[in-house]
């Protein structure tokens, strides 16, 4: 029988998903469902949680970036 989970809707600009998106694929625990480059569907018990991850990778964005170096 299919169960029904609480979300919220997330919407932001596409870096900002890519972000979050990125963050979920760790451990597949934020995101419900993935609506387009804008919007996602994410557990209402993680919000917080991934408000926390999000602030904390663009804090320190330099800690995510492979190869970007200037020349």
């Amino acid at each position: 029988m299919p169960r029904a989970i609480r979300g919220v809707l997330i919407e932001c600009d596409p870096a900002v998903k890519s972000i979050i998106v990125n963050i979920d694929s760790e451990n597949h625990d934020y995101i419900i469902e993935d609506l387009d480059e804008q919007r996602c569907v994410v557990k209402e018990t993680m919000v917080q949680q991934l408000k926390q991850k999000l602030n904390e990778t663009l804090r320190h964005p330099h800690d995510n970036q492979e190869g970007s170096g200037s020349d």
